[in-house]
């Protein structure tokens, strides 16, 4: 991982690092063609579990003659040595007769087809040379410490955070993201334990806020504890903490609360009724991802990690690129210089970010050179195409989506 570079000891730090990015990377991360290796790794398992199959039942048939031989020396109790190789002789004449080498030879054989063509489906899909698709730029060490550590101490590993912090020499206004966090972290791990004492004091005490970004976790969190004294079997408590707590939801919030109503009837056997599905662990997996999104949005952090969503957004350009560069190793074209990516590479709208604008004349994306014009028609051109269609200026053009004529020098730079 080229960030662990901006440690001051490489080796130790970048050994965590590694280890827990590879355990955070998921599939709904990674998003590339994985099904060309499951089909490859489908057909060696299926090989498998046929020389398996067949292995086993050879294994069988010799046990089973050799099992008979031995019922017929215990039965016959034969005391001579001829007679005994007799048995022995006609033993041997039966396991020839199965051939075990011959019935195995065949399964084996396409297992080892299946397993040298694995590899190189792997080789294939997964490029372990990734230098041509990427350049080397100079990062700003101090922003991509603070990106780093604060990853760490958002994902609650506030050891290894504070590790990277000692060996890449950040400042101590970095370290300050710890203490954001760990108010965070010790809620979440009281829910854990069922324990909503602090999720409720937080939420209390920044009940405006939730109200402003039209958050409604004070009731989730209500709603849970009400379950949860319910399920204990004490219904006057549960009523008594309704009209304590919930009652002053009821303007907004009215069939919530008449669902918790209903709830009173089932006493203890909650998971008997038809409101079942108040129990299920989901609902809390659900309050608990609300608070962590609104504690990070009260602090103006987003809910994602940066780095999180800028290697998965990295993990999802890579492929298209790593093809680009392969078709392009026998050419003499050098992309390092360019300012734009040499291919469209297209990530999903959870790494959109910022608005573009791709001239509709020249095909290109806009540039601080050549930005967005907004005509007079309303409709936008990118300025290098305006000053062409126009001779710079010299004369008006139609307008390639109208037939209105547009005068340069009317037109406006457009800021998205």
């Amino acid at each position: 991982m080229r960030f662990c570079y901006f440690a001051r000891d490489k080796r130790r730090f970048s050994c965590a690092f590694y280890s827990y990015f590879s355990a955070q990377t998921s599939d709904s991360e990674v998003k590339m063609d994985l099904n060309p290796i499951k089909d490859a790794f489908d057909r060696v398992a299926k090989k498998q579990k046929m020389s398996g199959s067949k292995t086993q039942e050879v294994v069988a048939q010799m046990i089973q003659e050799i099992e008979n031989s031995l019922e017929i020396i215990k039965a016959e109790h034969f005391g001579s040595e001829v007679d005994c190789k007799s048995v022995f002789g006609e033993l041997k004449k039966k396991l020839l007769e199965i051939a075990p080498l011959s019935q195995l030879e065949g399964t084996q054989k396409e297992l080892n087809i299946a397993l040298s063509k694995y590899p190189k489906q792997l080789e294939k899909s997964f490029i372990p040379d990734i230098s041509k698709a990427y350049r080397n730029i100079d990062f700003d060490a101090h922003t991509v410490n603070q990106i780093i550590a604060g990853h760490f101490y958002r994902q609650g590993l506030f050891d290894v955070g504070d590790c990277f912090i000692n060996e890449a020499n950040v400042p101590e206004s970095t370290a300050a993201m710890k203490s954001l966090f760990s108010e965070m972290y010790m809620i979440l791990e009281a829910m854990k334990n069922k324990n909503l004492e602090p999720a409720l004091n937080w939420a209390a005490a920044n009940s405006n806020k939730l109200k402003e970004n039209g958050s409604d976790l004070l009731l989730k969190l209500h709603c849970l504890q009400f379950v949860e004294i319910l399920q204990g079997g004490s219904r006057s408590k549960a009523l008594s903490y309704v009209r304590t707590h919930i009652s002053p939801f009821g303007a907004n919030h009215f069939s919530e609360i008449q669902k918790l109503m209903a709830c009173l009837l089932w006493s203890g056997r909650l998971h008997h009724s038809p409101y079942s599905d108040l129990l299920s662990p989901t609902n809390w997996n659900v309050v608990a991802e609300e608070l962590t999104r609104q504690f990070c949005n009260l602090l103006g952090q987003s809910f994602d990690s940066p780095l999180s969503v800028t290697v998965a957004a990295g993990f999802q350009g890579l492929p298209p690129l790593l093809k680009f560069m392969n078709v392009m190793a026998g050419k003499k074209h050098e992309w390092q210089s360019m300012k734009q990516l040499p291919v469209p590479v297209e990530l999903d709208r959870e790494f959109q970010f910022h608005s573009i604008f791709v001239c509709p004349v020249l095909k290109e994306q806009s540039t601080d050179e050549n930005p967005p014009m907004l005509m007079q028609c309303g409709h936008v051109l990118c300025k290098q195409s305006i000053n062409k269609m126009s001779k710079n200026g010299s004369k008006t053009f139609k307008c390639p989506y109208c037939p209105s004529d547009i005068d340069s020098t009317q037109c406006r730079q457009l800021h998205f």
